[in-house]
């Protein structure tokens, strides 16, 4: 739901390819040596098999079936994290225990997108989570999503990857961004949420990320895919947000959690300058809500 403005010069060099469900556009100078290539993509099917409830042979899969001790790679460590921090700003509404949920409205691994006639309400955290530290310790069987933070999180390990070749690059995973830091801003168009071929406005990246949720995206029946946990039904009174933050992992987390939780609350409890974060937020009733964020031009 981001894109590198159309007016913005020429890529010298895209490299396209599709990963864990979406489209990924890794721009830089020069073709990037092939064993960063092949590193990329390792560690792309390695957060796949860890983290995917959409395939059975990933460890999401197994704790469904069976409680228990789950390793955290040490890299991975920061996702778990910020999902326990979410879980609390939020009060339980960006959860990763939402798994069965959507499973049970349709959005199972076969995307049958047939709500089951009984769908399952959302645990708490503390009743299937004895512990995250280094580990996973579940108290029960329970199907994880970490869709709210989990492709923000995987562009920033590309984008870390990307780094130790070039310090001038963009990771565009489906539109949530990495772009590295630069003099000359990067001007980024926002998708507009009712027509990806028009963009409802603009903002300039010298760094960072910025990564958008929209609740029109993957639509069936009376469902879509950001559930409010605290209902075990579909968020309504937001339409799309978009969020500007150092990593795409917390960009993402953010975008989702706006879908919940005013961002006044939300922003108080970041520094990374005086308004916390920066987002732009666009409800159902057509009102827009934003902060000052650089280079912000809205056509709404």
């Amino acid at each position: 739901m981001s894109s590198p403005d159309v007016n913005s010069p020429a890529a010298v060099h895209d490299w396209v390819f599709d990963a864990i469900g979406t489209r990924w556009t890794v721009t830089t100078p020069t073709p990037l040596p092939g064993a960063v290539v092949d590193e990329v993509r390792v560690e792309i099917d390695r957060i796949d098999v860890a983290w995917s409830r959409f395939r059975d042979d990933s460890t999401v899969a197994e704790m469904s079936r069976t409680a228990g001790s789950y390793p955290i790679a040490e890299s991975d460590q920061p996702l778990v994290d910020w999902y326990r921090r979410l879980y609390r700003l939020t009060r339980g509404a960006v959860t990763p225990l939402v798994g069965q949920t959507l499973a049970d409205a349709g959005y199972d691994p076969d995307y049958t997108l047939r709500p089951a006639a009984r769908v399952s309400a959302v645990p708490a955290w503390d009743e299937v989570i004895a512990g995250h530290d280094a580990a996973l310790e579940l108290r029960r069987p329970a199907l994880l999503d970490v869709g709210a933070a989990g492709k923000g999180f995987a562009a920033d390990r590309v984008a870390e990857i990307v780094a130790r070749a070039t310090d001038d690059f963009v990771v565009d995973a489906g539109g949530d961004m990495v772009v590295s830091p630069r003099t000359r801003p990067l001007r980024v168009a926002l998708e507009h949420p009712m027509d990806p071929t028009k963009a409802i406005g603009v903002v300039a990246l010298d760094g960072g990320a910025v990564c958008a949720s929209a609740s029109n995206r993957r639509v069936w029946a009376d469902w879509h895919h950001i559930v409010d946990p605290r209902t075990a039904s579909p968020a309504w009174e937001v339409l799309a947000t978009w969020v500007i933050a150092p990593s795409a992992m917390e960009a993402d987390g953010l975008a989702t959690a706006l879908f919940f939780t005013p961002a006044a609350f939300l922003r108080g409890d970041f520094g990374h300058h005086a308004e916390g974060f920066h987002h732009v937020t666009i409800r159902r009733n057509g009102s827009v809500e934003h902060t000052a964020v650089p280079g912000l031009e809205l056509f709404l």
